[in-house]
């Protein structure tokens, strides 16, 4: 017979839980980046090898514009040695433009079987004759870019640079709807650092001021709920929440929301973060309608990072181009996150600039004063130039931008995508996030149903949709009652088995969820997580049979 445990036990084990409680509560006040730590934490306790599937940094990157990157440095620093021949101290100067075309080709023929050449040569004949650049120039821009031995001039963008990304992002995010000289482009630090300067530039401009309303199309990329919320900026977020149902399109009734006048920004994140869908076009062009006849002074940001995933891929800002703000990264498809490779795009002709027009006399006062040192003409400073400027605390807007090598990779990352006409690195990123998500839910114990727009680099697992497909819709009602399920669910993958996920709720996922990406693990180490999912349901399933 079990002994009854003691008065003082009993005080003991009551304290415990109380404790375990408010960790929990306290846990769940944290961001799902901050909450990865604690999960790796509890994770590490284990004797398993810890899987990591919480933040998407992808294990596959692009080798060609890498290998084509190291070529050019070779033919560049030779360039540069020429300067200064007669030193013999590693002695380098700036490369000489007149003659380059002549010796690259020499230097090409030199070693005609190095990969990277072969790219670098099929691209000085491509934006030639795709994009009607000057083979000198643009082969001079990217050898000094190379270097960094002169500070990016323009501070925005080198002007070929802009050329490629300008085509680069027609092709993929803007389905070549728009014309490309009516783009212009700010290549950022990442697609985080492009966010941070869009937030910072439209407050600093008086176009959002506490108070003001920002809608955002949930679930959505954590920090998109957290910053408007900052003391910086305080606004009043509205949620225009996805139908799951529908594939997480955006519903008409929750698209209506945005006719109310003082909503000043609308952001979303597509595909989503971390339903991984994309809106189709329906959707897209039922946006385009109410924008265009009801709400011309919205402001959109559209972040499309994971544009190049999806298959037939249109941006808002194809369909919206004259009030969007378009946020892309270089850094998940081409494996390049530590790279930090951005950019903002902006159509020429825009809200936002007749928005600055029609500001106060006091703002536009206060607006001249900060820029004043810029320019003359502070009214006609267009916005994508204020971000620019804004982005180094104006005064330091002449060293604003990224540096050169860093435009030289995105160029040769854009170049790649331009230029593969085969779709060959497109086709196998794509086939092996999908695989992997195949891996993962039949691990788990259900078969695979992705939806026609689903892309895939996350997956956001329903602990209900999930509960009922393997055990029925009793069971779903009992899980789905369990307070804070999807953090307990999340501890215990953790401390129990190795595996670290994120929680849905971080992302405003309304339903008990978990979010899996697909990018940075082995397809092996996959399986090993959908039976550690399916194992954890099954004792959850244990309890409700017994009544627990």
């Amino acid at each position: 017979m079990d002994k009854k445990p003691s008065h003082q036990e009993q005080s003991r084990h009551q304290e415990q839980d109380r404790e375990q409680e408010q960790d929990l509560a306290a846990l769940a006040s944290l961001s799902p980046f901050e909450l990865k730590d604690r999960l790796i934490a509890a994770a590490s306790g284990t004797e398993r090898l810890m899987l990591n599937a919480g933040r998407g940094n992808p294990n596959f990157l692009a080798t060609l514009p890498r290998r084509a990157f190291l070529a050019l440095g070779d033919f560049s620093v030779s360039e540069s040695e020429r300067s200064y021949s007669y030193l013999d101290s590693g002695f380098g100067g700036l490369p000489e433009q007149n003659g380059m075309l002549g010796r690259f080709n020499a230097f090409v023929v030199h070693d005609p079987q190095r990969e990277g050449l072969h790219f670098l040569r099929s691209a000085v004949s491509y934006v030639h004759d795709q994009l009607g650049l000057d083979r000198e120039a643009f082969l001079e821009e990217m050898v000094t870019a190379f270097l960094g031995c002169i500070y990016p001039t323009p501070p925005r963008v080198l002007p070929q640079t802009q050329e490629v990304l300008r085509a680069y992002l027609g092709q993929e995010l803007f389905g070549g709807q728009i014309p490309a000289g009516a783009v212009d482009v700010f290549p950022t630090e990442g697609g985080t650092a492009a966010m941070t300067y869009i937030f910072s530039s439209l407050a600093v401009n008086g176009l959002i001021t506490p108070g003001d309303r920002i809608a955002l199309a949930t679930p959505i990329f954590s920090p998109y709920l957290e910053i408007p919320l900052l003391p910086d900026y305080g606004l009043d977020v509205v949620q225009v929440v996805m139908d799951e149902s529908a594939d997480w399109q955006l519903p008409n009734t929750e698209l209506e929301k945005l006719l109310d006048p003082a909503i000043k920004v609308f952001c979303l994140v597509n595909p989503s973060n971390p339903p991984s869908a994309k809106q189709p076009q329906a959707v897209l062009e039922r946006l385009a309608r109410l924008v265009a006849d009801q709400r011309p002074d919205l402001i959109i940001i559209t972040d499309d990072v994971y544009a190049t995933f999806a298959d037939d891929f249109v941006s808002v800002f194809a369909v919206c181009p004259r009030n969007t703000l378009c946020v892309y990264s270089f850094s998940k498809y081409f494996g390049a996150t530590g790279w930090r490779l951005g950019t903002i795009a902006l159509h020429q002709e825009n809200v936002i600039d007749d928005l600055l027009d029609a500001l106060p006399a006091g703002e536009k006062q206060r607006l001249n004063a900060r820029y004043s040192s810029l320019t003359t003409d502070v009214p006609g400073l267009k916005f994508i130039d204020r971000l620019v400027a804004d982005s180094r605390s104006v005064a330091l807007n002449h060293t604003a931008g990224i540096s050169g090598p860093q435009q030289l990779q995105m160029v040769l990352f854009a170049l790649h995508g331009l230029m593969d006409r085969l779709d060959r690195y497109q086709d196998a990123a794509k086939a092996l996030i999908r695989g992997r998500y195949n891996t993962l839910y039949r691990n788990m114990g259900v078969a695979p149903t992705p939806a026609p727009d689903d892309v895939g680099y996350y997956s956001l697992i329903d602990l209900r949709k999930l509960g009922s497909r393997l055990y029925g819709d009793e069971f779903a009602a009992w899980l789905v009652s369990r307070e804070d399920l999807g953090l307990r669910f999340l501890l215990r993958l953790a401390s129990e088995t190795g595996v670290v996920l994120l929680p849905g709720k971080g992302f405003d996922v309304v339903v008990p969820s978990v979010r899996v990406s697909l990018a940075n693990l082995t397809d092996f180490e996959y399986r090993a997580i959908g039976a550690a999912t399916r194992r954890i349901l099954e004792d959850y399933h244990r309890s409700f049979t017994e009544g627990g």
